[in-house]
Protein backbone atom coordinates (compact mmCIF):
# COMPACT_ATOMS: atom_id res chain seq x y z
CA UNK A 1 0.00 0.00 0.00
CA UNK A 2 1.47 3.49 -1.04
CA UNK A 3 1.49 6.24 1.29
CA UNK A 4 -0.41 9.72 0.03
CA UNK A 5 1.61 12.93 0.72
CA UNK A 6 -0.01 15.78 -0.85
CA UNK A 7 -0.40 19.51 -0.73
CA UNK A 8 -4.11 20.22 -0.43
CA UNK A 9 -4.07 22.79 -3.06
CA UNK A 10 -3.18 20.25 -5.37
CA UNK A 11 -6.77 18.20 -5.23
CA UNK A 12 -9.05 19.81 -7.73
CA UNK A 13 -11.74 22.02 -6.27
CA UNK A 14 -15.28 21.06 -7.83
CA UNK A 15 -18.69 21.96 -6.81
CA UNK A 16 -20.65 19.78 -4.38
CA UNK A 17 -23.07 17.01 -6.46
CA UNK A 18 -25.62 17.87 -4.36
CA UNK A 19 -28.02 20.16 -5.45
CA UNK A 20 -29.00 23.07 -3.29
CA UNK A 21 -25.36 24.70 -2.81
CA UNK A 22 -24.19 28.11 -3.41
CA UNK A 23 -20.66 29.26 -3.62
CA UNK A 24 -19.50 25.55 -2.03
CA UNK A 25 -16.60 23.62 -3.39
CA UNK A 26 -15.53 20.18 -2.16
CA UNK A 27 -12.58 18.30 -2.78
CA UNK A 28 -12.03 14.91 -2.03
CA UNK A 29 -8.39 14.82 -0.03
CA UNK A 30 -8.28 10.76 0.80
CA UNK A 31 -10.96 8.25 -0.75
CA UNK A 32 -11.07 4.51 -1.38
CA UNK A 33 -8.66 5.65 -4.53
CA UNK A 34 -5.97 6.00 -2.12
CA UNK A 35 -6.39 2.97 -0.23
CA UNK A 36 -8.50 4.45 2.30
CA UNK A 37 -11.19 1.75 3.36
CA UNK A 38 -13.36 3.17 6.37
CA UNK A 39 -13.69 6.96 5.62
CA UNK A 40 -13.35 9.54 3.37
CA UNK A 41 -11.86 12.82 3.99
CA UNK A 42 -12.97 16.14 2.44
CA UNK A 43 -12.38 19.37 2.59
CA UNK A 44 -14.89 22.30 2.15
CA UNK A 45 -15.22 25.68 1.34
CA UNK A 46 -17.67 28.63 1.30
CA UNK A 47 -17.63 31.87 0.23
CA UNK A 48 -19.46 34.75 2.04
CA UNK A 49 -23.11 33.99 1.25
CA UNK A 50 -22.63 30.37 0.68
CA UNK A 51 -23.97 26.97 1.62
CA UNK A 52 -24.88 23.36 2.06
CA UNK A 53 -28.05 22.49 0.91
CA UNK A 54 -30.23 21.82 4.00
CA UNK A 55 -30.00 18.05 4.19
CA UNK A 56 -29.68 14.62 6.14
CA UNK A 57 -28.58 11.05 5.02
CA UNK A 58 -27.94 7.94 6.57
CA UNK A 59 -24.39 8.67 7.37
CA UNK A 60 -22.50 10.45 10.08
CA UNK A 61 -20.41 13.42 9.65
CA UNK A 62 -17.01 14.35 11.92
CA UNK A 63 -16.21 17.95 11.02
CA UNK A 64 -13.38 20.11 12.38
CA UNK A 65 -13.27 23.75 11.23
CA UNK A 66 -9.54 25.19 9.99
CA UNK A 67 -10.91 28.43 9.10
CA UNK A 68 -13.39 31.17 9.17
CA UNK A 69 -16.90 31.80 11.03
CA UNK A 70 -20.40 30.12 10.25
CA UNK A 71 -23.56 28.79 11.03
CA UNK A 72 -24.70 25.58 11.50
CA UNK A 73 -28.05 24.71 10.98
CA UNK A 74 -28.72 21.83 13.13
CA UNK A 75 -33.19 20.82 12.92
CA UNK A 76 -33.38 24.48 11.91
CA UNK A 77 -31.97 25.59 15.02
CA UNK A 78 -28.91 28.27 13.72
CA UNK A 79 -25.55 27.48 15.56
CA UNK A 80 -22.26 29.39 15.17
CA UNK A 81 -19.32 27.94 13.89
CA UNK A 82 -15.98 29.32 15.07
CA UNK A 83 -11.93 28.22 13.80
CA UNK A 84 -11.09 25.09 15.59
CA UNK A 85 -14.65 23.65 16.88
CA UNK A 86 -15.54 20.03 16.41
CA UNK A 87 -19.15 18.89 15.10
CA UNK A 88 -20.09 15.49 14.85
CA UNK A 89 -23.63 15.11 13.33
CA UNK A 90 -25.44 12.00 13.29
CA UNK A 91 -26.76 10.00 11.09
CA UNK A 92 -30.44 11.35 9.90
CA UNK A 93 -30.15 14.74 11.21
CA UNK A 94 -30.87 17.56 9.26
CA UNK A 95 -28.37 20.28 8.70
CA UNK A 96 -26.72 22.94 6.93
CA UNK A 97 -23.54 25.11 6.85
CA UNK A 98 -23.71 28.66 6.35
CA UNK A 99 -21.43 31.81 5.75
CA UNK A 100 -22.84 34.53 6.25
CA UNK A 101 -19.36 36.14 7.05
CA UNK A 102 -16.53 38.15 4.81
CA UNK A 103 -13.97 35.50 5.58
CA UNK A 104 -14.42 31.75 4.02
CA UNK A 105 -15.17 29.11 5.50
CA UNK A 106 -13.19 26.28 5.57
CA UNK A 107 -13.67 22.49 6.78
CA UNK A 108 -12.41 19.09 6.99
CA UNK A 109 -15.63 16.88 6.63
CA UNK A 110 -15.17 12.83 7.68
CA UNK A 111 -17.53 10.59 6.33
CA UNK A 112 -17.55 6.84 6.45
CA UNK A 113 -17.97 4.42 3.43
CA UNK A 114 -21.60 3.17 3.08
CA UNK A 115 -21.51 -0.57 2.66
Amino acid sequence: MQVKHVHYSTIEAKEPEEKGTKDTTIRWLITKEDGARNFAMRMFEIKEGGYTPYHRHDWEHEVFVLEGKGILVVDGVENELNEGDVVFIPPNVPHQFKNPSKRNLRFLCLIPYKD
